[in-house]
């Protein structure tokens, strides 16, 4: 083995000689240069020194790409098939086109990241067998599945960084020994021992393949509800999410991935009070929840309670399901409130909606949970028939699911529909900067849907009966904050929030129409197509009726120049009478996650919420701390990137309200505050999400003192996560 024509270029870029280390190089970043300016420089020269130091010396070589290939195959490293499905020539001439792409990491952090926690190593952990371009090559190969064209455009695009897979899909395609390429699942728990059984043995299942676990509490009878007639039996759902933290704790990907799991609860459940209060910092240990997140469904009708100064009834699950013969998280409480309030046959219990309120801001203000989902919002913009009552880990996943039934052994008499979904994201400013967005927009649908088509779970069949069922896929976004700001477009302001609602509406559009197209090659759609909105054509009622243009003359420039073309009331009902016609493959098809290290490899800044500190601090395990700049971040333009503590929830929310409006799922939405604020800010802005449409909250941040004893922790920015 020795270095291959293909690599060794790589060498001869980076040079050789006495350089500082590569850490030291990186924390200069945290330093400003003798004329007052931040020494961008060091960061890119601490990349190129992590090469020449660390990746270079610790990289396995090859005499040939045919070598090397043979070798990973062979030894049990990659999967042969995905490699095999080509002809060999191709394989040769799409590696060569990866590495003509001559790809450098923008940033130290960025290297560091893929390195660690991406690229495939021997099984001892000590060596590196993949550059960046082998792990595009092998993922735009596995998810193509013999389809050069789609190979060849998912190496295009995944290579200039206009689309990211996340992290389970880039990590494990091709690799012999890996996890699933799934990102996210959510479950359902029904009111038994069975399906509780079922619920955790599941998550143990899906969090040892490498994904992130959200239950649906809502329907398990609360704490004193009579089992048998016999009352004050029940147990209620803390001693159920004790179980699935300790769950969680056990189960990992190979040690690759931590297992995380959230659980959901509606606000009427009885239980609602002592659910939050596992939280609490002083909370008995009995009790306490420490790495389980939380989340509360809460529906229009807690609000109107909360405004009107009035109590708040809780309601029985059991109770519910006995008169309205289905399970309460399948009810709309805001519907059914005054006649479940009136029925003698339904236990309840009442609190003070305000003091409701005001727990879940000092929960958020203490621990930054819960997370909150807006059922009325959510359902109100779902166009499929069903009732979405969660979502996932990181808030942005918005499905129907439907319960399943089992026998005293745990195994399924009717197999229901859990949720999971495929995850990937645009960069926006290589997006906006890409040949044909279409195109772009398309082969990530296409790349998405391949893990859809490629994922099925057996240890948990209502997983893949849900996804066999709905193709569901979430393209994501990131990097808004940097694309504004590298067009000097401060975040939030009217023509940021204008090019956000633009721009989301063109992908709506492109994402819509590749699904169509592939409804047409396949001659089949997602199951229940005919009953949706889709079908009857109401769900493009937004766009028919009206037209979409950039509202700014900065914002309609920014398309022009940038030869991106604005879907036209035309294409719109073109597009419709296409779908009416043949329909689309997937049920659903955008989410927008939080990216985070995905943005780190990308050189994005995450999601589309601004950046949380112009220079972020990171501590990277025994590496210690490491400097992230913002990505377009450079000394000229600092006044745009204002931190999300500046920026302040009203532009956060105004921002991703815009967005909003065009994704079929969720955006993970984090709010940040300064430390002066109050439990009554955070009520607040909840109120303010709630009204202008918002269909989940993430995390609630509160602004840390700067970290002491160098200038730049001061004055760019604190911590971050």
């Amino acid at each position: 083995m020795s270095v291959t024509a293909l690599e060794s270029t790589e060498a001869e870029r980076i040079g050789i000689g006495a350089r500082l280390d590569y850490h030291a190089l990186n924390a200069q970043l945290n330093l400003f240069a003798a004329d007052g300016s931040i020494q961008f420089d060091k960061d890119r020269e601490a990349a190129r020194e992590y090469f020449r130091q660390h990746v270079i010396p610790g990289t396995v070589r090859f005499d040939s790409l045919e070598e090397k290939i043979d070798y990973l195959i062979e030894n049990d490293y990659y999967e042969e098939a995905f490699i095999r499905a080509y002809d060999w020539d191709f394989v040769k001439g799409l590696y060569k086109r990866a590495y003509a792409a001559d790809h450098r990491f923008a940033s130290f952090l960025g290297a560091f990241k893929y390195y660690t926690s991406y690229t495939l190593k021997t099984f001892d952990g000590k060596r590196y067998l993949e550059t960046f371009a082998d792990r595009v090559v092998a993922t735009a190969l596995f998810l193509a599945r013999g389809d050069e064209a789609l190979a060849t455009a998912l190496t295009d695009e995944i290579i200039s960084g206009r689309f990211q897979p996340a992290t389970p899909t880039f990590l494990n395609a091709g690799k012999a020994q890996r996890g699933e390429l799934v990102s996210c699942f959510l479950l359902r728990l029904e009111d038994n021992l069975e399906s509780i059984g079922r619920g955790v043995n599941s998550a143990l299942q899906l969090s040892k393949r490498g994904g992130g676990v959200a239950l649906l509490l809502t329907n398990l009878r609360e704490t004193g509800a009579p089992i048998k007639q016999i009352e004050n039996q029940a147990s209620g759902v803390v001693p159920v999410m004790k179980i699935l933290e300790d769950s969680f704790s056990y189960a990992n990907q190979l040690g690759a991935r931590q297992g995380a799991g959230a659980a959901y609860l509606h606000a009427h459940h009885p239980d609602i009070l002592r659910f939050l209060d596992t939280k609490r910092e002083n909370a008995d240990e009995k009790i306490r929840i420490k790495t389980l997140s939380l989340g509360v469904v809460i529906p229009d009708v807690t609000f109107e309670l909360a405004r009107d100064n009035r109590e708040m009834h809780l309601f029985s699950p059991y109770d519910v399901e006995r008169v309205y013969g289905k399970p309460l998280s399948d009810l709309s409480v805001t519907e059914h409130y005054d006649e479940m309030v009136a029925n003698p046959k339904i236990r309840k219990s009442v609190i003070s909606a305000r003091e409701f309120f005001k727990t879940l801001a000092e929960l958020q203000f203490e621990s930054g949970y819960p997370y909150v989902l807006f059922e009325d919002t959510v359902n109100r913009a779902n166009p499929i028939p069903g009732w979405v009552n969660m979502s996932n880990l990181c808030s942005e996943i918005l499905q129907v699911n439907t319960p399943s039934s089992y026998d005293e052994a745990i195994g399924y008499e009717q197999v229901g529909r859990d949720i999971s979904c495929n995850l990937g994201s645009l960069n926006i400013a290589q997006a906006m900067a890409s040949a044909d967005l279409g195109a772009t927009v398309e082969t990530a649908v296409r790349g998405l849907t391949s893990v859809s088509d490629q994922s099925a779970i057996g240890a948990v069949p209502s997983v893949q009966a849900g996804n066999d069922a709905s193709h569901a896929i979430g393209l994501g976004q990131m990097n808004l904050h940097g694309y504004l700001a590298s067009q000097r477009i401060h975040y939030g302001s009217e023509e940021g929030v204008d090019f956000t609602n633009i721009y989301f509406y063109t992908v709506a559009y492109h994402a819509l129409r590749a699904s169509n197209r592939i409804a047409i090659e396949r001659g089949t759609t997602f199951e229940g197509f005919e009953a949706t909105g889709y079908a009857d054509g109401s769900y493009f009622d937004k766009y028919t009726e009206r037209v979409w243009e950039p509202a700014t003359e900065r914002v309609a420039k920014l398309f022009a120049d940038a030869g991106v073309s604005i879907p036209t009331q035309a294409d719109w009902r073109e597009l419709k009478a296409s779908v009416a016609e043949h329909g689309i493959y997937n049920a659903y098809l955008q989410a927008v996650p939080p990216t985070g290290s995905i943005s780190y490899i990308n050189n994005a800044t995450a999601s589309i919420h601004p950046v949380a500190s112009k220079i972020e601090i990171r501590k990277e395990g025994k590496l210690g701390r490491v400097y992230f700049p913002a990505p377009h971040l450079d000394n000229d333009n600092l006044e745009y990137f204002k931190d999300a503590y500046e920026v302040g929830y009203e532009k956060v929310i105004d921002t991703y309200a815009a967005a909003t409006q065009h994704v079929d799922q969720g955006l993970s939405c984090t709010l940040f505050f300064l430390d002066t604020a109050t439990t009554r800010d955070i009520n607040k802005a909840q109120i303010y999400a709630w009204r202008k449409g918002i269909k989940t909250l993430y995390y609630i941040r509160l602004r840390q003192p700067a970290l002491e004893g160098t200038e730049i922790d001061a004055c760019v920015g604190a911590c971050t996560l």
